[in-house]
């Protein structure tokens, strides 16, 4: 039997950064949802644990010895207390290092389709747990489903209802390393995000957006300045109610209203770089039975 999970890119709709630990840790406020593009992790029974990486961007996970998807399959085995053993594929279809969660998909995929392989039952505090173990997007990753995400990662709230619209990514193709864009922001501390109890729709949406920001952004033009021409090349796009920086970059995004304008602006962009438009992700899709 072969099992496979759908790890959809994690979207930062808005990111402030309220405060900092005394451990370093920065506290974070963020309005997530996930997006048209995913990777995907297969899983077989096996005697052992590997993995196969890919895809598109596999080369970008060359240098990993120690993948987030081993670290996960070995955390959850020792939950369990049984053998960390699997033959995992992944697809690698996000790239790497770009502010859209892509390794912290794959380990929440991990830990779903492990857990369906091997018979486990966690419940959701020990999925959290084992979740933020392994990063801070991993938690808001595992049911893939819009949220508000505060404090480290560990603390999440449903969002109101996101109207519908398209959502179009964009990458020029460069990696940016978190840790450069926190030590690049010299700005204070924002206050958390006061919510409405809805959005009547996504125009609405796009203009609380813009009045919450994301407060990576501005450091992270200061490490990669081609940012901005992504973001200038979105706004200009017919349609376009938003354009923004995800996460940390150094993927952006537009927001539009419906997912015929978001794949009509991903065609009007140069071809060389990665694009992805559609509906936000359904997560009906996550589990799919392959084989027998």
């Amino acid at each position: 039997m072969r099992l496979t999970e759908t790890a959809p890119a994690k979207v930062n709709l808005s990111l402030l950064v309220t405060g900092r630990r005394a451990d370093g840790y920065h506290l974070l406020d963020s309005l997530v949802v996930f997006g048209p593009a995913a990777d995907r992790l297969h899983a077989s029974p096996a005697d052992r644990l590997s993995l196969c990486v890919e895809g598109p961007f596999a080369a970008g996970l060359t240098a990993e010895p120690d993948n987030l998807v081993l670290r996960a399959a070995r955390g959850l085995a020792d939950w369990a207390g049984r053998p960390a053993v699997a033959a995992l594929v992944l697809e690698k279809n996000l790239p790497v290092a770009s502010g859209i969660g892509g390794g912290s998909a794959d380990a929440a995929a991990a830990l779903r389709v492990l857990s369906r392989l091997w018979g486990l039952t966690p419940s959701a505090e020990v999925l959290a747990g084992l979740a933020l173990g392994l990063g801070a997007d991993v938690p808001v990753c595992v049911a893939s489903r819009p949220a508000r995400m505060q404090g480290v990662g560990e603390a999440l709230s449903p969002l109101p209802v996101i109207p519908s619209c398209g959502l179009l990514l964009v990458n020029q193709g460069i990696a940016v390393a978190t840790a450069d864009v926190f030590r690049a922001r010299k700005a204070a501390f924002s206050s958390p995000a006061a919510l409405p109890e809805s959005w009547p729709d996504v125009a609405a949406l796009a203009a609380a957006l813009a009045a919450l920001g994301n407060d990576l952004e501005a450091p992270a033009l200061t490490v990669a300045p081609s940012i901005g021409d992504v973001l200038g090349a979105i706004r200009m796009l017919p349609g376009c109610l938003l354009a923004r920086m995800s996460g940390s970059g150094a993927t952006c995004f537009g927001l539009f209203a419906d997912p015929a304008m978001a794949q009509a602006g991903a065609d009007a962009l140069p071809a060389s770089w990665w694009r992805s438009a559609g509906p936000l992700y359904e997560p009906s899709t996550h589990t799919v039975l392959t084989g027998s």
